[in-house]
C-alpha cells in the first residue's frame, strides 16, 4: 500500500471517549459507540479538521481488542470522508503497533498517530526500528514526541532519521520545548504539529503546519478560530482569544488530563462522563481548579464575544 500526504492543516482532535455503565463491562464500563459516533460528527460540524481515536485521550490503554478496533471504524463511520482520521496505533513493541496499523488501513483510517514502544526505553537504533515497522503498513504516519510519558525523547537528529522513512509526514511535539521547531525544519521537512494546548500559540508563530489537540473536546469552534486567526497573519486578534482558554488548556499538559477535559466538557453541556480505571475521579482539590478555570474560561470567552 502506498499512501498521500496527510493535509494537516487545521485542528484534528484527540477524541475523549465516553463510557456508560455496565455491570457486564470491563471495570463496570461500557463503551458508548452512539456517543462516541456522536461527538465526532459535531467535532466535524465546528469546523474541527478531523479526530484521533485511541490515543491516550481516549484511554486506548484502558481497552479490550475489540473496542479498541471498534472505535476507529464508528471514527471512520462518523467523519464519513469530511475529514480525517488518524488513529492512534501506540503499543509495547513494533509488533503490536505495526498490527493497529495495520487494522486501522483496513478500516479506513487516513493516517496513524505513533508514539515510541511505551512501555520500554529503547534506542535510537531500536525507536528507528519501531517506526520503520509501522511504515511498512503504507499510511501516512505522525510520530508523536512525549518524552514525559515514554521516557523516549524524539530529538531533532533522531526526528531528522525517522523522517526519512517514505510515509513518515509529520511529528506531534508534546516536549514543550519551542525551540525544537525550528531545529527540527532545519533538519528535515516534516510537518511539525502542536501536540500540548498550552504551547500552541507559540508554536504556531514560529510556524507549526497543525494542531493535535485535546480541549477542542470542549471548545471546538473557538479553537478552530484560534487557528484560522493564526494562520491569516492576526497574531493580536488570536492571542486575545487564546489568553482566555491558556489556563484551562494547560491541564493538557498534567497527569489529570484525561479527567479535566472530560470534565470540562460536561460544564460546557456535552457528555464526559467517567474514565476506565486505573484512571479515577478527579481529587476534591483538582476538581476545584479545573472548575475555577472553565469558569474563568467561559466568562473570558462571554467578554471577548461582547467587545
Amino acid at each position: 500500500m502506498s499512501s498521500a500526504p496527510i493535509d494537516l492543516r487545521g485542528v484534528i482532535v484527540a477524541t475523549a471517549l465516553p463510557f456508560k455503565e455496565n455491570a457486564s463491562a470491563p471495570a463496570g464500563l461500557e463503551v458508548d459507540y452512539d456517543r462516541f459516533a456522536e461527538h465526532c460528527d459535531w467535532l466535524i460540524g465546528n469546523g474541527c479538521r478531523g479526530v484521533g481515536p485511541n490515543g491516550s485521550l481516549g484511554e486506548y490503554s484502558a481497552l479490550t481488542d475489540a473496542e479498541r478496533r471498534k472505535v476507529v471504524q464508528v471514527a471512520v463511520e462518523a467523519v464519513a470522508g469530511r475529514g480525517v482520521v488518524v488513529a492512534g496505533v501506540h503499543g509495547p513493541g513494533w509488533h503490536q503497533a505495526k498490527h493497529w496499523a495495520e487494522l486501522a488501513a483496513e478500516d479506513g483510517a487516513d493516517g496513524v498517530l505513533a508514539l515510541p514502544p511505551t512501555m520500554y526505553r529503547a534506542s535510537d537504533a531500536q525507536v528507528v526500528e519501531h517506526f520503520s515497522k509501522i511504515d511498512e503498513v503504507g499510511l501516512p504516519i505522525m510520530i508523536y514526541n512525549n518524552p514525559v510519558d515514554t521516557k523516549v525523547d524524539l530529538v531533532p537528529r533522531l526526528v531528522a532519521e525517522i523522517a526519512q522513512l517514505p510515509h513518515v509526514s509529520a511529528i506531534k511535539e508534546f516536549s514543550g520545548d519551542v525551540r525544537r521547531l525550528f531545529e527540527i525544519r532545519e533538519l528535515c521537512d516534516i510537518d511539525v504539529v502542536a501536540g500540548a494546548d498550552d504551547v500552541l500559540f507559540e508554536l504556531m508563530v514560529d510556524g507549526a503546519a497543525g494542531w493535535f489537540a485535546g480541549f477542542p473536546n470542549a471548545f471546538p469552534a473557538e479553537s478552530v478560530e484560534i487557528y484560522d486567526l493564526m494562520i491569516a497573519g492576526k497574531v493580536a486578534e488570536a492571542r486575545e482569544l487564546y489568553k482566555q482558554l491558556v489556563a484551562v488548556f494547560r491541564w493538557d499538559s498534567r497527569t489529570e488530563f484525561v479527567q479535566a477535559i472530560k470534565l470540562s466538557m460536561e460544564m460546557v453541556g456535552r457528555y464526559g462522563g467517567p474514565c476506565r480505571p486505573p484512571r479515577g475521579a478527579l481529587t476534591p482539590q483538582h476538581d476545584a481548579q479545573v472548575r475555577a478555570d472553565m469558569h474563568r474560561a467561559i466568562k473570558g470567552l462571554e467578554e471577548y464575544r461582547g467587545r
